[in-house]
């Protein structure tokens, strides 16, 4: 079955080099989208909850604006999820704009999971 692409877009108080590192980097993933993150050229290990590491592929990256990972099961697809940087060229104001895709019928689900991942991303920013 196929997925269903979702975007979402979260005000960030913060400056944008700082926040790619927590984008781009095992260390600065490990604080906010999983509890431990391991980096092997790129390739990123990703556990939750002390279990089994899933693979996610790095397969595009701009420094200080965006990464798109590919989890290990969607290999061979058009399916990933992206974390782009976006500044305002009017406000200056900066926002962080992620595509997932889901299950059909669990866009609510995922909306939940990404809102929860960014709270907790801002915090460790001191951008909320």
């Amino acid at each position: 079955m196929a997925k269903t692409k979702v975007q979402y877009e979260y005000n960030m108080h913060c400056l944008s080099e700082i926040l790619y590192e927590y984008l781009a980097s095992a260390e600065g993933l490990s604080e906010w989208f999983a509890d431990d993150v391991v980096e092997r050229g790129d390739d990123f290990f990703f556990s939750w909850g002390g279990g089994p590491a899933e693979r996610a592929t790095l397969i595009r990256y701009k420094p200080e604006s965006f990464v798109r990972f590919r989890w290990e099961e969607d290999e061979g697809t058009k399916y990933f999820f992206e974390l782009s940087i976006v500044i305002d060229e009017i406000t200056d104001d900066l926002s962080l704009n992620i595509t997932d895709f889901c299950e059909p019928g669990d866009e609510e689900e995922n909306k939940l999971y990404w809102e929860n991942l960014i709270e907790n991303l801002q915090i460790k920013l001191g951008a909320a």
